[in-house]
């Protein structure tokens, strides 16, 4: 039973370096920086309110090729199957980018998830330096459950699967 703990501890500790990396300020275990966003267009909401939800943060920008990628499933994966949850709110935060630049991406990709202005980095500046796309999923106590850099397909799931077991808790 201690073995097999250790070698948990042992995939979990590894787990996390690969996913943090130089340029990630956040830590995966950590408390999550409180930032607020612009939810819609005048509609301010502060992380620490969403205290209690599992939070998907995404941090993508329009002319980076994983994040365009990464977006068509977080929309079919994520966001269609827990749009309809009170308990689960995705953020995602297009990096130098104004509404209208998303609510043009975000129409042409026929996307009808949320997305939300980050113009000057204010937010990503919390959570990392560079290397986009980001995710942070943060669990139900404001804390750091998961972060990835990049996207790839197996990271993806393990995402998924992290946020499936915090909303069963």
């Amino acid at each position: 039973m201690k073995r097999l703990f250790l070698i948990c501890s042992l995939v979990l500790f590894t787990t996390a370096l690969f996913a943090q990396d130089e340029f990630t300020l956040a830590k995966q275990g950590e408390k999550a920086p409180d930032f607020t966003y612009e939810a819609a267009p005048g509609k301010s909401v502060k992380l620490s309110d969403l205290k209690g939800k599992v939070v998907w943060i995404n941090f993508f920008a329009t002319w980076c090729p994983p994040c365009r990628q990464e977006l068509p499933r977080l929309q079919k994966e994520v966001f269609d199957k827990y749009k309809d949850n009170n308990d689960f709110v995705l953020i995602i935060l297009g990096r130098e980018h104004s509404w209208d630049e998303l609510n043009k991406f975000k129409a042409d990709q026929k996307f009808t998830m949320p997305f939300s202005p980050d113009p000057g980095r204010k937010i990503f500046s919390v959570y990392a330096r560079q290397n986009i796309p980001r995710n942070f999923i943060v669990d139900k106590n404001g804390n750091i459950a998961y972060s990835s850099i990049g996207f790839n397909e197996e990271d993806f799931a393990k995402i998924k699967s992290t946020v499936s077991g915090l909303l069963a808790e």
